[in-house]
């Protein structure tokens, strides 16, 4: 009975190491898919607000949750920061002073064990951001290979071109020199071969252009071709002066007309709202842009510029107006001065859509000129476009003229938009 006690004790050491080193292995396990599981609810639920390392409309989470160690404090915060606050707890207030009374979204809905696994994602997260800048160079990020400099390039053409020039130069000498050799010593210098028939007599080379020079019907019509022809040339040119048709200039910023109205389906009108008011498209405000890109693509050298632009500083969200500058944009369709467009007119009355003008912006990574934009076009443009003039007020206005023209009633042009501000100021 005492051996079997014994053997039993052995045996049951045995099976509760083996449990604890399997629980130990689980636990490891399930310590690492925390973090999985955390990142997925963090990036459903907390990028509206928050990134690890940067600040947006909420801090940084990273150096917050390194910080704080109270993960149990942590949790109700995030449950319900609101209840916190209620109840006065000193930390919750301290955290609402600090963030100038920001209200925090609460996440009754997360249970602890979720909450645990967001709180080990950040921290994990923040751990290898600041793992990977101790890692980084001193000197900062290894600058971008972007293969040779075009004075490299330009470099060794000037060589090879030097090059070529000196051994002409020195194949000319050579010649020379063995000329002088030949004189000295009264050698007889062979000329150029010249060419002969089979009978022996000189050819002459240029023969057959003499005898084209000498027919004069050839040349007037040799000449009158190349008159024809240069003058078209002249007459294509002189018309095209001052038409930019395909003009597409380098822009300050590299704005995607592709992805924000192709892909991202923004209707054109929220940028340019000028086109359906105004006789104006109207250049967008930058802070049009900063209704996106607050917190979108937060990271992208273009979307720095904007930030330098208005002067605001991403990481405590603040606008320094002294620091602001006026992105210097350059215009893509210019009209003479003697020409008058309206933008609302087009829009607004005649229902054109933007893409019959500007052709189709939304597959445009830079926006160019679509339309040549001459007199000869626009016309063509308004012989084909078919007035719609039902349940048009503009429209409606002349109709009621009309009628009182044919009754004989007074009609003056203030009736017709004769006191409209366009009509003599544009």
């Amino acid at each position: 009975m005492r051996s079997f006690s014994l053997i039993f004790k052995q045996f049951s050491r045995s099976v509760l190491l083996i449990v604890g080193f399997a629980f130990w292995g689980f636990s490891a396990a399930y310590a690492q898919t925390d973090a999985a599981k955390g990142e997925t609810i963090f990036k459903s639920k907390c990028t509206a607000c928050h990134k690890v390392d940067q600040i947006m409309t909420g801090p940084a989470l990273g150096p917050q949750l390194t910080e704080e160690t109270d993960d149990k404090y942590l949790t109700k915060w995030i449950q319900n920061n609101q209840a916190l606050i209620a109840a006065g707890n000193p930390k919750a207030l301290a955290i609402v002073k600090k963030f100038d009374g920001k209200a925090m979204t609460t996440f009754t809905e997360l249970s602890d064990a979720d909450v645990g696994n967001v709180i080990a994602y950040v921290r994990a997260d923040w751990k290898q951001i600041q793992d990977d800048k101790a890692k980084a160079p001193a000197g900062g990020a290894v600058a971008e290979d972007k293969g040779p400099s075009e004075l490299v390039v330009w470099g060794l053409i000037g060589i090879i071109v030097i090059a070529f020039i000196v051994i002409l130069v020195l194949n000319k000498v050579v010649g020379t020199l063995e000329r002088l050799l030949l004189k000295n010593k009264n050698l007889v210098i062979e000329d150029e071969p010249v060419a002969v028939d089979e009978h022996g007599n000189a050819v002459d080379k240029n023969a057959l252009l003499k005898k084209i020079l000498k027919n004069k019907k050839l040349v007037f019509f040799i000449l009158l071709c190349g008159t024809i022809a240069m003058g078209s040339w002249g007459w294509v040119t002189l018309w095209n002066t001052n038409v930019h048709q395909g003009y597409q200039p380098v822009q300050p910023i590299k704005y995607s007309h592709e992805l924000h109205a192709g892909t991202m389906k923004i209707d054109c009108q929220y940028c340019h709202t000028g086109a359906y008011k105004s006789k104006n498209a109207s250049i967008p405000s930058l802070n049009v842009c900063m209704n996106c890109h607050k917190v979108v693509k937060t990271e992208s050298p273009e979307i720095h510029k904007i930030y330098d632009a208005l002067g605001y500083d991403p990481k405590t969200q603040k606008y320094d107006s002294t620091a602001a500058k006026p992105i210097q944009w350059v215009r893509v369709h210019n009209l003479p001065d003697l020409a008058y467009f309206n933008h609302s007119q087009h829009v607004k009355v005649g229902g054109i859509k933007c893409q019959t003008c500007h052709g189709p912006v939304e597959t445009m990574k830079e926006v160019y000129q679509y339309s040549p934009l001459t007199m000869k076009w626009c016309i063509q443009c308004h012989k084909r476009t078919e007035v719609n003039a039902k349940g048009n007020a503009y429209y409606d206005s002349i109709l009621a003229a009309h009628d009182k023209i044919k009754k004989g009633e007074k009609v003056t042009a203030a009736v017709l938009g004769g006191i409209e501000c366009g009509k003599c100021h544009y």
